[in-house]
């Protein structure tokens, strides 16, 4: 009997696109952004990607102290393969957005791979009331807010972490994205094998039409080849839809409070790890197995974790 095919289960667990008004289950602080992590991976989740925030009011930060509030509780709880963000938030410089993963080495970091309108604004329409004071101009602005990850500043990321070890997660938003992967490949600033993570239904980016899963997967594989390792995350309510089509066309999939709060039209999900769990459920009814962060991090061929500095 052929062996069942491994599928990658990402959980982002926190992330800086959601505001802590927006959902209760939401972690904020140190302590719940660990216990979330050790859910999430309980629940299946090979690979935890993280942000950080301020256990106050909750506004994305990026110091590398903060992340060390609570990785060494998730490395020690834990064997999942922890991936830091470079992309921290719109709001915060480049040099802000690298230190975590320059000073701290994780197996995996990720990285954006092209500057973007990035819209949160229409969320303002299903939420009137905040808590902390940051979070609607936070969101009202964002329509006349560009992300800024130039080649640059790609260059400069990849150049500063080159001796870490560390393997990317390159974020793509479009099309685009994936021809400056094959730009900064072709330059010797990266190899494989090339974990792609494609992002669907960010305002701003490309749409979550099978579609546009499609074409991105096309184009991934054209580009790439044997090389990639190929993902994806649906933003809202596109995640599980997203996610489903994508492992039945060989990819991996990501999911999270980072990307949505919902678990279902109409309900809050109350946790990361009910969202890995539903996701788990319908990849194994698909005939599909779950990797464990052993397996995912042969399949990425990841340094180990015990050759990080946290």
């Amino acid at each position: 009997m052929a062996k069942r095919r491994k599928v990658i289960i990402s959980c982002a667990v926190t992330g800086s696109i959601n505001t802590p008004s927006m959902s209760p289950h939401l972690p904020v602080t140190p302590e719940e952004i660990a216990a979330a992590s050790v859910g999430a991976a309980a629940a299946g989740a090979a690979i935890i990607h993280l942000h950080a925030r301020d256990p106050i009011d909750g506004h994305p930060v990026q110091e590398p102290e903060m992340f060390m509030r609570f990785l060494p509780i998730i490395r020690e709880s834990c064997d999942a393969v922890v991936n830091i963000t470079t992309g921290g938030a719109p709001t915060m410089t480049v040099e802000e957005r690298l230190q975590p993963a320059l000073q701290l080495k994780p197996e995996v970091a990720s990285l954006n791979m092209g500057s973007m309108n990035f819209g949160l604004y229409e969320v303002l329409d299903r939420y009137k009331t905040f808590k902390h004071d940051w979070e609607r101009p936070y969101l009202a602005d964002s329509d006349d807010r560009v992300f800024k990850n130039t080649f640059r500043d790609i260059a400069y990321v990849l150049q500063s972490c080159s001796g870490n070890g560390t393997r990317f997660e390159f974020e793509c938003y479009d099309i685009s994205h994936l021809y400056t992967v094959a730009h900064f490949l072709d330059r010797g600033l990266i190899n494989g094998p090339l974990f792609i993570q494609s992002v669907f239904g960010i305002r701003g980016g490309i749409g979550p039409h099978p579609e546009d899963v499609l074409h991105m997967k096309r184009t991934a594989d054209r580009l790439f080849g044997d090389e990639l390792v190929w993902s994806v995350l649906g933003a809202g309510r596109n995640q599980m839809f997203v996610a489903a089509q994508s492992a039945v066309m060989g990819g991996n999939v990501r999911v999270g409070l980072e990307d949505s709060l919902w678990l279902g039209p109409g309900t809050l999900a109350q946790s990361n790890a009910e969202q890995v769990s539903k996701i788990r459920r319908i990849l194994e009814e698909l005939g599909l197995s779950i990797a464990t962060p052993e397996e995912a991090r042969g399949m990425l061929e990841l340094k180990g974790a015990s050759h990080v500095a946290f």
